[in-house]
């Protein structure tokens, strides 16, 4: 059975409880989110069902989220997803899922930090406390927390594409950014763990400020320029001064010029996403579409 044939519904989720977890089956079940990998469910008050649905490679970030994140989340300051059981797969669902606390809070695409202040320190703490040597073994990203040139490609294409439907008032800019953050140093320190994916839905909100951080299937350990895109990204005007203030060991210039890059890549895409959602096409989700420009547009303005 692949996984385009796997009807996720709350029966099913009910029955694999029932059948591996029969202590939580007759929780209150609701449907919860649909993102790029997977697929969540609400149950009760405090957990969540998570269960691959759209890709084959959703099979192995569950599993990666269940080794590591019950090691790190206990020193993160911000609370997170933390896997409490592993679903192995079954005739009735040929592929693992798994049972997580719920996280309270609104994406910050939907609901973006207002409360400037306390935003940039909420962020620097949070990556702070992340941003640790790895041990051996630790996940490698899927193209994330590496060379950023390794991008280049990619980066094309974004720009092009964005460029030809009007969305980008002033390529050449954005190109001035890619460029001066590709020829910044590399990574010379130890591999970090990271995050590896930042952006607007994965950070959640509350009264201006934020108060969560979900999806860890893009864990892994490399250049924590990687994450440093994120105040760019998540911050509103101004507050990005403030992070780097508060993060700590302070970046040094080259990666704060990578970051800068990789801010770039998020924003380029989110752009793309966002018009996608704005005219109904397959995979958009017209809410990444501000804080994508935003974030552009400070980039490019700082450059100036």
């Amino acid at each position: 059975m692949s996984h385009t044939e796997i009807e996720i519904t709350a029966e099913l989720v009910r029955d694999l409880l029932r059948d591996q977890h029969p202590d939580l089956a007759d929780h209150l079940l609701r449907f919860g989110a649909r993102g790029w990998d997977s697929q969540m469910w609400r149950l009760g008050d405090d957990l969540a069902v998570r269960l691959p649905w759209a890709t084959q490679s959703a099979d192995a970030l569950l599993r990666k989220e269940h080794a590591w994140l019950p090691a790190l989340a206990p020193h993160l300051p911000l609370p997170v997803p933390v896997p409490q059981h592993l679903g192995e797969p079954s005739e009735r669902f040929p592929r693992p899922w798994i049972v997580t606390t719920w996280v309270p809070g609104e994406p910050a695409d939907r609901a973006p930090a207002t409360r400037a202040e306390e935003a940039a320190d909420a962020l620097a703490a949070f990556l702070t406390a992340l941003h640790r040597p790895a041990p051996e073994g630790a996940p490698v990203g899927r193209g994330r927390g590496g060379p950023l040139a390794d991008h280049a490609e990619g980066f094309a294409e974004q720009l092009a594409s964005a460029t030809g439907l009007g969305l980008i008032p002033d390529p050449d800019a954005v190109h001035a950014v890619w460029e001066d953050a590709v020829a910044a140093p590399e990574w010379a320190g130890p591999a970090l763990w990271l995050h590896g994916d930042l952006h607007p839905a994965n950070v959640l909100t509350a009264d201006g400020t934020f108060c969560g951080v979900i999806d860890f299937g893009d864990l892994c350990a490399g250049d924590p320029a990687c994450d440093l895109a994120a105040p760019w990204i998540l911050l509103p005007d101004g507050a990005a001064d403030r992070f780097h203030r508060a993060y700590q060991p302070t970046a040094d210039a080259a990666t704060l010029r990578r970051a800068r890059g990789w801010a770039v890549l998020r924003a380029l895409g989110g752009i793309l996403i966002g018009d996608a959602g704005v005219h109904g096409r397959p995979g958009g989700k017209p809410t990444w579409g501000p804080p994508a420009h935003a974030s552009l547009r400070r980039l490019i303005a700082t450059a100036r």
